[in-house]
């Protein structure tokens, strides 16, 4: 599915109170960044029981139901659990992962809301969700007339609305912690083979886990914990990120020049992941023009080219890796990476014949 413009959590909640109420709404989306709890928040909100049905374990007749005789002629039956007499959010999750003439089965569900002679209750929602064929998981092609019947919205991870989320929720504070540091590994695309990947839903999983365990958590227990649930490159960061809390390195003291770049050999996998934190808060907070440089950014920029000459001096590939480009952010400002070259030109010089 092709969609240009993608929604938040509350965007999309928003999106629902407003659309789905007068016509049936599907909502794309990676496996794992909270679809389907999206749904049932907003069924709360309205005040209608939720619904969910299966796509990919359903058959037709799960949906138009068995054959009866009723004064000498056939009627179907549909199921119970969706001829209801109250009004209620019908939720069709993996409705793209059915096949064909399941989809065929929605056809009149979606568009009038009736299944055979059974027509739902005034004031019911239908609602569908699914993955994307990007995402590696099991999905089908939509037809052109399931497409058209309904309204299509893209939904995305915002790791802002997400720890709001996980603050309310007691998500635990080792979490909230690491992705306030690193925002950009709350949600990664589905890899192409069979490995964890980090979601929202998988951080969610982790801090159960975290949880269960208590206060006593040991290195290999967190190694053990974050590689059952995250991407392998996250769970060694975060492996590192609770190490560098043990040694009380902080990259804010770093920069404030009250503690210095870790240099035991030991010690490199902390190094490693402070390095990385220091390039993505540099990408969160320095302007992409020129032009829009305060003195707050100019202070950041001297202090931050200081710290990345002293990081080359206990690692000259990990100084490299933070100035250097790559396809899983938007990488540092040009102007800066211009002062750069013209501040640490050996540097840049290494980095390029590396």
């Amino acid at each position: 599915m092709n969609i240009s413009t993608t929604v938040t959590n509350k965007q999309l909640i928003d999106l629902l109170l407003n659309v789905a109420v007068v016509r049936p709404v599907f909502v794309w989306g990676a496996p794992g960044i909270g679809k389907s709890s999206l749904v049932q928040q907003f069924a709360e909100m309205v005040g209608l029981p939720c619904v969910s049905l299966l796509g990919s374990q359903l058959a037709p007749e799960d949906l138009i139901g068995v054959p009866q005789i009723v004064n000498g002629r056939s009627q179907f039956c549909p199921p119970s659990m969706i001829a209801r007499e109250e009004p209620y959010c019908l939720f069709l999750d993996e409705l793209n992962a059915c096949n064909h003439e399941v989809q065929k089965a929605f056809y009149s569900l979606i568009l009038e809301k009736r299944i055979g002679d059974y027509v739902l209750p005034a004031g019911s929602i239908v609602i569908g969700a699914g993955n994307r064929a990007q995402d590696n998981a099991i999905v089908k092609p939509m037809s052109s007339a399931l497409v058209n019947r309904m309204f299509h919205v893209q939904l995305k991870v915002s790791y802002r609305e997400w720890l709001e989320w996980a603050y309310q929720n007691n998500i635990h504070p080792l979490i909230t912690d690491y992705i306030q540091t690193r925002p950009d590994h709350l949600w990664v695309q589905p890899p192409k083979h069979e490995e964890p990947f980090s979601t929202p839903r998988s951080w969610h999983m982790l801090s159960d886990a975290l949880k269960e365990y208590g206060d006593d958590l040991q290195a290999t227990t967190i190694e053990i914990l974050a590689n059952g649930c995250l991407s392998p490159h996250h769970a060694v960061q975060f492996k590192a990120f609770h190490k560098q809390l043990a040694n009380k390195y902080q990259l804010a003291s770093i920069l404030e020049g009250d503690a210095n770049w870790p240099y035991q050999p030991e010690d490199r996998d902390v190094l490693y992941f402070l390095a990385q934190s220091f390039r993505s808060q540099l990408i969160k907070e320095l302007p992409s023009g020129k032009d829009m440089v305060s003195d707050h950014h100019r202070k950041l920029a001297h202090r931050s080219k200081a710290l990345i000459k002293e990081l080359s001096t206990i690692s000259l590939e990990i100084a490299q890796l933070v100035v250097a480009k790559n396809d899983e952010d938007e990488g540092l400002p040009d102007w800066f990476l211009v002062e750069i070259v013209r501040d640490l030109p050996r540097l840049v010089q290494k980095k390029e014949n590396g």
